[in-house]
């Protein structure tokens, strides 16, 4: 099969879909998978990580574009293995079709570059966008286990999710979690057993997120020009974190940002009938009778319209306001600050 996204730029749509490719390959052949060798340019299959930390690895250093044949991770070499390469390139292509672009969105940790999209790409990924969200109705309205009236498969992930992230639950302990969990449950339940598997369920929500590196002193966030960096330009503190010994742990960001995109989210609004309904109302149905009844009546909604006509003009528009109920600009507990004061 075509590899040439090891050779291609790392803020390609390319490279993120091989990347997602290699580790759905990785994952499905590792026998433990938080213990999965790093193909990347400095660990050299030689460390052992679980398979988000090796995406870290893959986009900030590269991948070993001598690795062409992955058989550090299951896979058959093809002059060894005869005719046993047809299957695997067969293997390969499923995966890519129908498990890679589910992972994409659960665990991608670069921005993604608009203008450097493959040809075709994008309609492939609206495609692949829809029957996600298709699915993720049809695992929503899912009894938990044959039989089972009043939980769902979904509503019981997103709590065990929420438990996870509130009491800082590692991987391995999540997923060991979920199959003792579902042990206890009857036979058919439709409890995932892995946080990969649970992440690829509620990608299909649009809470989807990406981890950038930045600075321990907040100067910047390693992306863009600052991609390849290890310290920073600025105060010139290691991008990496230091052990006790005040030895770096190379690989492992002293600071990570979790940015969630807005735009996954919006398209989520949109696929739903109701919800879009309403989100054009201010275009269909608005009163229009000179009273301010409405946002789209202020002043400053007028502007943004003579100033970006075609935004404007758009029913579909969505606008973007930044409210607080209050703030702590002194770091003092007892008292707190409206935003008008």
């Amino acid at each position: 099969m075509d590899r040439s996204w090891m050779h291609a730029d790392r803020r390609s749509y390319k490279y993120k879909l091989g990347v997602g490719l290699f580790c759905q390959f990785a994952v499905d052949h590792a026998r433990d998978r938080n213990h999965i060798c790093c193909p990347c340019t400095n660990c050299g299959n030689v460390e052992y990580f679980s398979a988000s930390v090796i995406k870290d690895h893959l986009f900030v250093n590269g991948i070993d574009p001598g690795y062409e044949k992955w058989t550090e991770h299951g896979e058959v070499d093809v002059e060894s293995a005869g005719s046993e390469s047809d299957d695997d390139s067969i293997e390969l292509e499923s995966l890519e079709s129908e498990s890679v672009k589910d992972n994409i969105g659960a665990d991608c940790e670069v921005e993604l570059d608009s203008d450097v999209r493959l040809e075709g790409d994008e309609d492939e990924e609206i495609s692949s966008e829809r029957n996600e969200f298709r699915q993720f109705v049809e695992d929503a309205n899912k009894p938990l286990y044959p039989g089972c009236d009043r939980h769902t498969k979904m509503n019981v992930l997103v709590r065990l999710y929420n438990l996870k992230a509130k009491h800082g639950m590692t991987d391995a302990a999540y997923s060991d979690w979920l199959i003792a969990f579902s042990e206890y449950l009857p036979t058919g339940n439709e409890i995932p057993t892995s946080v990969y598997e649970a992440k690829k369920v509620l990608s299909a929500l649009g809470m989807d997120y990406r981890k950038i590196h930045a600075c321990p002193n907040d100067c910047i966030l390693y992306r863009k020009q600052y991609a390849d960096e290890i310290r920073c330009p600025r105060c010139g503190i290691s991008r990496w974190k230091e052990c006790k010994n005040k030895k770096e742990r190379e690989g492992v960001p002293a600071k990570v940002l979790w940015y969630f995109p807005p735009i996954p989210r919006f398209k989520k609004m949109f696929q739903s009938v109701e919800t879009s309904k309403n989100l054009t109302w201010h275009a269909t149905e608005r009163n229009k009778d000179g009273f301010i009844r409405h946002p789209a009546d202020s002043k400053s909604w007028k502007l943004v319209d003579e100033k970006w006509p075609d935004f404007g003009s758009e029913p579909r528009n969505l606008r973007l306001a930044l409210s607080s109920d209050g703030f702590n600009p002194y770091s003092s507990l007892s008292s707190k600050y409206a935003v008008g004061q």
